[in-house]
């Protein structure tokens, strides 16, 4: 038996592509696994992911160590129907017909373990809304 195709392609952009896009990503493919088809990217990615970020989201069982920050294509923009930006700028190309949501979130960069945590929960959090929305539409 094949796996359905998923409901909705999703991406998420800041510009290291180390810290918040990469806790949203790990959250999605957590909580809607084969449902929905997963990216995120940045505008100047970093070398590796955020190491606080990386601890964080193993408390939360969640293991996000093996990500590689990549760098934003316009091929993935095009290739996703939902896009969100959490701080990327004016950097986020912009096709008709997507669905662009910018997450106002503090930047863990160089923050310590205590700072990113609030950080993680509010992504948890938006985007455990975010798949209530994906499931809604394709009903």
């Amino acid at each position: 038996m094949t796996n359905p195709a998923p409901l909705a392609s999703v991406l998420f952009v800041c510009v290291h592509n180390a810290g918040r896009s990469q806790m949203a990503a790990g959250f999605l493919q957590h909580l809607a696994g084969d449902r929905v088809e997963v990216r995120s990217a940045g505008s100047l990615p970093a070398d590796r992911v955020n190491p606080a970020a990386v601890e964080a989201m193993a408390e939360a069982d969640i293991d996000i160590s093996g990500h590689k920050p990549k760098i934003l294509t316009t091929e993935a923009v095009r290739a996703s129907d939902y896009v969100i930006t959490m701080g990327c700028g004016d950097a986020c190309p912009v096709f008709p017909g997507k669905h662009y949501l910018d997450w106002q979130l503090d930047d863990p960069a160089g923050q310590g373990l205590e700072a990113v945590r609030p950080i993680r929960d509010e992504i948890r959090s938006r985007v455990e809304e975010l798949v209530s929305e994906i499931d809604a539409r394709t009903l």
